[in-house]
């Protein structure tokens, strides 16, 4: 039973993150073991694209599930999951051309947010000192889903918006480095705090005559362990 509802959730991300969350929190408690905790993971994160000229932060919500998998040593374990809703990209790109004369001048002055939304999956090594701190690092791998350009303008004090579909402009996977800290609340029972930084590795955009362009994110986290019996004391008896 308890290997269904594992495959269950490692397929949640070809559905909603709504599912995902009530799914969660419907079967969190079986998927807890004394060696294994699970739980919702999200909160927000600062987005950029390297290599995009006077381009700026993009604000964005986050919000998947984890695993801490103990390892022999209890101070050490693996950090994965999936952030199933995982925005990245940038704000105040420059604008381009969208062949449409009537488009192109209702946002001339503006600017474009590049949207890139991926199925993030996280591998790492984590270490919790005794203080309940700790230190995790490794590799993030993303595969892409969505991906749009949203032009905004504003003209005479309306506000003015147009979205296009460019995610065949950008490659479908993504990979590179991700480095983090945290903090265990109530003495190592409650809820992580965390702040990780995502450093990519992959030219994000197909077309090799641009500069290359690299994703960037600043992650502030809260994951909250769903389900009981997730203690290493349970695991040792």
């Amino acid at each position: 039973m308890k290997k269904f509802l594992l495959i269950l959730v490692v397929l949640l991300p070809g559905y909603t993150a709504n599912a995902q969350v009530i799914i969660s929190l419907l079967f969190g408690e079986a998927l807890n073991t004394g060696r294994v905790e699970f739980g919702l993971d999200g909160g927000v994160n600062l987005a950029s694209i390297e290599g995009i000229d006077g381009a700026k932060n993009l604000t964005a919500w986050n919000l998947g599930f984890y695993f801490d998998i103990k390892l022999n040593n209890p101070s050490w374990m693996i950090h994965t999951g999936v952030i199933v809703k995982s925005t990245l990209g940038t704000r105040n790109a420059p604008l381009y051309s969208l062949n449409d004369a009537v488009l192109d001048s209702a946002f001339s002055g503006g600017s474009v947010a590049a949207k890139l939304q991926y199925f993030d999956v996280p591998i790492m090594l984590k270490y919790r000192f005794r203080n309940n701190f700790s230190l995790e690092g490794g590799a993030m791998l993303g595969l892409l889903h969505k991906a749009s350009d949203e032009f905004i303008n504003t003209v005479q004090e309306e506000d003015l918006s147009y979205k296009r579909n460019v995610k065949d402009a950008y490659h479908p996977l993504d990979a590179g480095i991700m480095i983090g800290a945290g903090y265990r609340l109530l003495g190592g029972d409650g809820i992580n705090l965390g702040v990780r930084y995502y450093y990519g590795l992959v030219d994000t955009y197909i077309d090799d005559s641009t500069p290359n362009r690299y994703n960037r994110s600043l992650y502030f986290t809260v994951g909250i362990p769903i389900g009981a019996g997730n203690d290493l004391e349970g695991a040792k008896q």
